[in-house]
């Protein structure tokens, strides 16, 4: 029985997914979930860690690592959710271009979904939820009753990263972030674990001409209309 309290957002990075995904969960009185900061707290945690993420990484010493790790979401003051590292709010650290450098490495590791794939899964008992990442269609809840999977062109995406602050590092050009886009995109599509791809019953949606308050309203449309 397919699950209508969850909808899933999936898609290549800095496709809006974050963005829409808040506001869709807005609109619907639910609660967003990224999947992505998830991955990035590990990617984190690691490097705190001392583990060098530019060389070979050892499946068992992120293993040990993430026996020390507390990674959750709870409900904060504003009735959001808030991704807790170790009972401390994760900070904007995550979100730096040195974990982003890292993270897709990270999200590769089969040990690293595994230890995530049930602590997401259980998010569905908050009640309505909007998860956003590169295989929630497919994997975390193949079984969801709305499922969206979100692109644009590089070039696009490239703009609003750059638009993003401490989302890259100084001197950044729309033509060397496009092509650092364009590589995590390979990565991410060629990876053997979990690879990013569109769910076959998911809607697939271009935003690449479509302004943020546009595509929220197709996907709310969608989902009430159903």
């Amino acid at each position: 029985m397919p699950q209508d309290n969850v909808i899933t957002i999936d898609g290549p990075a800095a496709s809006g997914k974050s963005t829409i995904a808040q506001k869709v969960a807005d609109k619907l009185g639910g609660f967003y979930i990224s999947t992505g900061n998830m991955y990035r707290a590990i990617t984190l945690h690691a490097m705190n860690s001392n583990i060098d993420l530019s060389s070979d990484i050892f499946p068992d010493r992120i293993d040990k690592i993430l026996e020390k790790l507390d990674l959750s979401y709870s409900k904060n003051a504003d009735g959001k959710l808030s991704l807790m590292m170790n009972g401390k709010t994760a900070d904007s650290a995550i979100r730096s271009p040195e974990v982003a450098k890292h993270v897709s490495k990270i999200a590769s590791m089969e040990n690293v979904r595994a230890w995530l794939i049930g602590r997401q899964r259980e998010l569905a008992s908050l009640g309505t939820i909007v998860m956003e990442g590169r295989d929630i269609g497919t994997v975390i809840f193949p079984d969801a009753k709305y499922k969206f999977f979100l692109t644009a062109s590089p070039e696009v995406r490239a703009r609003r990263r750059l638009a993003q602050s401490g989302e890259t590092p100084e001197g950044a050009t729309v033509a060397s972030v496009a092509g650092e886009i364009a590589a995590r995109d390979e990565m991410d599509i060629k990876r053997t674990i979990a690879p990013l791809k569109k769910a076959d019953d998911a809607i697939f949606i271009d935003s690449s001409d479509m302004n943020v308050e546009e595509v929220v309203g197709l996907i709310v449309a969608h989902i009430k209309g159903s």
